[in-house]
């Protein structure tokens, strides 16, 4: 029996571990062919094992998004073993807590170079190739962090900030090529993500709410464009 994404290929970044492992096996699972990074190997590896186990078409490839050169890589490595490119989700990205005075230069350049220069540096090497398939799809993965100024998270949120604007320029860019730019700007996920240990706090979405996002925009009629969704828990704890 065929799935509705069969014969569409996906490149997913972040894909070792929290909503970019949930949004590959997801898109997999649905007959994507996914080719999933992480700068971690064991994770990504591991992560691409698994779907490969299933039967499910997978390849991993480690590497740093924020490195000029490796995004033009990740492409060109998703044309060579599935032979196109139809869907990106930029899910890679790294927090930065800490005050603005003592927050170290290399951590500022970690988290802007990750969280938004990396961003552009994949959409700048498939934009061509969707381009040539007459259309697909950008994902972004943002937060209610590029929405809501946070004590201690200058960084993190100068990036969020940041990819906001320019998925929206993005999207304004290159609509009427067919390719739709959605920006997902999640809560609180329940993921490893600076430093937390999942499974502490019921309360905080799981990675699979965000996978399903995705996985449901990418069914829109292709007349929508659903171009920033904000997704956060129901019944986070009350304050005060």
């Amino acid at each position: 029996m065929s799935k509705w994404l069969e014969g569409r290929v996906a490149i997913v970044t972040g894909a070792g571990r929290g909503i970019g492992r949930a949004t590959a096996d997801l898109l997999a699972a649905e007959g994507a062919r996914v080719l999933l990074s992480d700068i971690d190997s064991a994770p990504v590896c591991s992560a691409a094992a698994a779907l490969q186990a299933q039967g499910l078409a997978a390849h991993a490839l480690a590497g740093d998004v924020s490195a000029q050169d490796f995004p033009q890589l990740l492409v060109e490595t998703a044309l060579r073993v599935f032979g196109g490119l139809d869907i990106l989700v930029n899910s890679a990205g790294v927090a930065g807590r800490g005050a603005v005075a003592d927050l170290p230069l290399v951590r500022w350049h970690e988290v802007i170079d990750t969280n938004l220069t990396g961003v552009f540096y994949c959409c700048r090497a498939a934009i061509p190739w969707l381009r040539k398939r007459g259309g697909g799809y950008i994902f972004n993965l943002s937060s209610l962090a590029g929405v809501n100024p946070i004590p201690n998270l200058s960084a993190y949120n100068a990036s969020k900030f940041g990819l906001n604007g320019f998925s929206e320029a993005l999207m304004q860019e290159i609509r009427y090529d067919g390719i739709k730019v959605s920006t997902i700007l999640p809560g609180s996920v329940d993921t490893e993500f600076g430093g937390r240990s999942p499974g502490q706090e019921s309360w905080r979405l799981a990675p699979s709410d965000i996978a399903e996002v995705v996985l449901h925009l990418l069914a829109h009629d292709p007349r929508s464009l659903p171009s920033r969704v904000e997704i956060r828990p129901s019944q986070p704890p009350k304050k005060g």
